[in-house]
Parts: structure tokens; sequence; C-alpha cells
């Protein structure tokens, strides 16, 4: 039966892992992988998320099943969270999901079956997951303009130019905030003007929501989805809590549909429940339900916000750190950029040679690509990565 299996190429960041993992040098550095850490190094567990698991354990008398779509109280919960009421809950159709990653496969799952001739149209560059999961769902796929490697910034001509191409009922992913891996995203006019091109071709946008709360605030950051949202009949939106809440573990994901009326909306929701059935039947509930517990309680909430509120501040004070260390380091603004960018990553614009040089010759460990992750960077390494940066890209 498997005399003809190949195993398939590593993932580019898992990858990445094994060989920071084998290096033994003392002073290495991981910008790498795609988590957050604390300037200790550490993945912390919130202060919330424990207070949540305490009150959940003295609580909760049951392990029984949920239900196939997952627990109310978290799809409430996390659509208040991601649509601060800019639609209708009788037009929402929800289901919870395997973490961020799951909640996309669910979503793209149910394209599928509803259009299975649909493009997905995804940003240059995306997560590499991104494309991986299109093909395995066996959809089409082509890509539009999004990063402009010369300002560091959107391309917003390039993207709203290609974006004007893509036909009725196909498909537009957009990264809600904290771009991955650039780091660079629409402003509020950008938004509007990428509403204005959707709602003239048709395609329905896909929102990727997996860094709310660490860009500019959770309303903040959630203000371009909830523009589409008010504007458009429909959207799709796959939310992960492993970033904002740190429970990468857990595996917390939402798949919501948008849908232009109450009768669609029972379609759909029956289809996505019945989807996860034959998936995984029915999602993680410790998670979903730690998640809910900080959401509906008002003090868990507001504790929750001030440790999200940290973590958003030591991401931006590193940017800002190592921007000025490469400004001493190579007398130019060049990586000017990095202080304006959000979220957890940037693109630095090193290419695969010096990304090399940097992990071979100073043990400074970043994602093929050239993207950093800055939650890696703390007042010990900062000075070191940008004289190996400025090193190595000359």
């Amino acid at each position: 039966m498997f005399d003809h299996i190949t195993a398939p190429d590593p993932d580019p960041i898992i990858r990445i892992m094994g060989l920071y993992l084998d290096d033994t040098r003392s002073d290495k550095v991981d910008l790498g992988v795609g988590v957050y850490r604390d300037a200790h190094g550490r993945t912390p567990v919130m202060r919330a998320v424990k207070a949540a698991e305490a009150r959940i354990l003295e609580t909760q008398e049951s392990k029984g099943y949920t239900a196939l779509a997952g627990d109310p109280a978290f799809r409430a919960g996390m659509a208040g969270l991601l649509l601060g009421g800019a639609v209708s809950e009788d037009r929402l159709a929800c289901a919870g999901a395997p973490g961020g990653t799951g909640a996309i496969r669910q979503l793209l799952e149910l394209v599928a079956r509803a259009n299975p001739d649909a493009t997905i149209h995804v940003p240059a560059p995306t997560w590499p997951n991104h494309p991986a999961i299109i093909a395995a769902v066996g959809l089409k796929m082509a890509e539009y303009r999004y990063f402009d490697t010369a300002t560091g910034g959107v391309d917003m001509d390039g993207m709203l130019a290609d974006l004007g191409r893509a036909a009725r009922g196909d498909v537009v992913v957009l990264h809600g905030c904290c771009h991955n891996p650039t780091g660079a995203d629409p402003t509020p006019q950008d938004w509007a003007a990428i509403a204005a091109v959707l709602e003239q071709t048709g395609a329905v946008p896909f929102i990727d929501m997996a860094y709310q709360g660490l860009g500019d605030g959770p309303d903040e950051d959630a203000g371009g989805l909830r523009h589409l949202a008010a504007r458009l009949p429909e959207l799709l939106v796959a939310a992960s809590g492993s970033k904002n809440f740190g429970l990468y573990r857990e595996r917390v994901g939402l798949a919501m549909a948008i849908c232009s009326d109450p009768a669609r909306r029972d379609a759909v929701a029956g289809t996505m429940a019945w989807l996860n059935r034959q998936n995984f039947a029915f999602p993680p509930d410790h998670g979903a339900r730690v998640v809910s517990t900080i959401l509906d309680d008002t003090q868990l909430r507001g504790a929750w916000l001030d440790e999200l509120a940290e973590m958003r501040a030591r991401l931006q004070s590193n940017r800002r750190a190592l921007a000025e260390a490469l400004r001493a380091e190579t007398g130019s603004d060049r990586f000017g950029f990095l202080a304006g960018h959000r979220g957890m990553f940037s693109l630095l614009g090193a290419g695969p040679e010096a990304v090399r040089r940097l992990r071979d010759a100073h043990a400074v460990y970043l994602v093929d690509d050239g993207r950093l992750n800055v939650a890696g960077l703390g007042p010990g390494n900062i000075a070191r990565v940008a004289r190996a940066i400025a090193e190595a890209t000359g």
C-alpha cells in the first residue's frame, strides 16, 4: 500500500525550528518560529487564562459533547469580539474548529461545495499554509500584488488593480491585521477602497484574523473586517485564539460565514456543522471554554485586555529599538519601515543568501523568505541582531 508514498517537502517554518534546535551555539537567536515570546524568551500562559482555567476546574461538571458547531457561548463571544455588532446575529453562521488553521480548512471546504470553480486570490506574499490548504482542497489559486519591497508598505495600486480582475463568486483572502509575513497593513482608507472593488466585482472576501489585538488593539485591528462586513452581503472569517489568548496548543479557532439573509444563514450553518462532522466531529472545547469564560466576565476580560496591551507594547518597543539599532549600524534609514509595521512579523527584505549567512555565521534564525519575528528580540540581543543583519545584507 505504501510502496509509492513519498514524504512531502517539509514546511519551511518547521524546518527552521529543527535547525535551530540542533544548533549548539549558546548565543543563537530564534526569530523564525511564529509564536509570541516574552522578554525571557518564554511563551507564557496568560494570567487571565490561568484564572479562567481555575474557574472552569471548579465549576465544570461534564466533559460531554457540546455541539457539532461548538459551544454557543464561544461562538457568540468570538462573533462579538470580531464584529462589534457590525452585522445582525441572524446573518452569522459560525462553527468552532481546531485552531485558525482548521477554520481556514473548513471554510475552504465550504467554498468548494458552494462554488467548486471559484479561484482563491491570495496576497503575494502570504502565510505559506494558505496555498497548501487551497491546493489540498482542490481549488484554483491566483496571487495579487500586496507588498511593496521598495517602501516596506502595501502596494495598494497593484493590489486594487489585481483584485479588480477577480470574478463574481471568486474568493479574496485578506489578512485582517498584522499581515503575515510582511507586517504591512492597509489603512482605514485602504480598506474602504478594497471594499469598493469587491462590491464592484462580486468577489467574496475571506478574512484571516490570526492576530487581533497585537497590532493597535482589538477594536482597531478589526476595523477593516467590520467595514467590509457592514458593506458587503457575504464574507468569510477564520479567527484564531492562539496568539491573542496564548492558547497555541489548545487549538482554538472559529469559522464564520456572514450571509446575505437569515434564510441563507440557516443553510450555511447546517453545512458548516455537517463539514465538522465529516472532518473531526466535535471541535475542541477546553480552549474555547477558556475564551468564552474570559469574554463573558467583565473582570477577566479587563485583565486579558491589559495583558494584550502589554504584549502589543513590547512588540512595538522591539520594532522601534531594532529600527534604531539598524540605523546606527548602517548609517541609513533603509530599515526604518520596521517601526511602522504591526504584529509579530516583518519581511526584512533579505535574500536567501543573506538569510543563510545570518544563520550560519551569526546564529540568527529567520524564515527563508526573510520573515522576522520581533517577539524573539529583547534588550540582550537587539544590538547583536542589528550588527548581524547589517553585515549579512551588505
